[in-house]
């Protein structure tokens, strides 16, 4: 229920509804802003734009809040899952993620910790999707598996109460760099000190002739951005 508002609520599918109430109320003024709307939000100028205004926040590799211990673990967090014919699988953010925490633990030495719940009715937790791969198609062993995570505050809370059991106030963080500013504010908020390892540092966008340029893909990028734009302001609002 609660990502279908979600869907609803935000563009491009809210700018939709828009346009549609609009045209059966016969005022073409707003079903044309409507439309120009969603032709901006297909630009990669506006999703690279809205990339970057979470982006620029990123400090690869700086602790978030300040300096705490040296990090005890490697922390993933899950992305979507991919429904096939044989069952769950890891979704493509998530496997981008998976990827870069395999990586940052070969390199580091640390243990890593998957998060993540069940994502629909029915369907297994998705850190127990992303342990197997990482096992599997990594060769990469998991520690912890989280897996009661509903959304990115519950991903932090239990993360923070498995490792602080194991006496680790600090960790890796490794998401999407989009999505690391809400993730570390979670973090920060659950008492775990969080050292930002970002998935892709998107370019922005210079105003060249391609930047302005409607692609369906970036929809979708527009609509991440917007989600974590709204995510920020509702833990904020609720968290303090």
């Amino acid at each position: 229920m609660q990502g279908t508002l979600t869907s609803l609520l935000l563009p491009p599918l809210l700018l939709v509804l828009v346009a549609l109430l609009g045209g059966l109320g016969r005022r073409r003024g707003l079903v044309a802003l409507a439309a120009l709307l969603l032709l901006f939000l297909a630009t990669p100028l506006c999703a690279g734009l809205l990339y970057a205004s979470l982006e620029r926040e990123v400090r690869v590799g700086e602790p978030y809040p300040a300096a705490g211990a040296p990090p005890g673990a490697v922390i993933v967090l899950s992305g979507e899952a991919a429904r096939t014919r044989d069952g769950a699988e890891v979704g493509p953010l998530t496997l981008e993620r998976l990827r870069a925490g395999a990586a940052l633990a070969r390199r580091t030495g640390l243990p890593l910790l998957v998060t993540g719940g069940a994502l629909g009715r029915g369907e297994p937790p998705i850190a127990g999707v992303m342990a197997a791969a990482l096992r599997e198609e990594f060769g990469v062993p998991v520690r912890w598996v989280e897996d009661r995570a509903r959304d990115t505050r519950e991903n932090a809370a239990f993360s923070a109460e498995l490792l602080r059991a194991e006496g680790i106030g600090t960790a890796w963080l490794v998401t999407h760099a989009w999505h690391m500013p809400r993730s570390q504010e979670a973090f920060a908020r659950a008492g775990l000190v969080t050292l930002a390892a970002p998935v892709r540092l998107d370019r922005v966008p210079d105003g060249r002739l391609s930047d302005w340029v409607p692609r369906p893909d970036r929809w979708a990028q527009s609509w991440y951005a917007l989600r974590e734009w709204a995510g920020r302001a509702v833990y904020r609002l609720r968290d303090g």
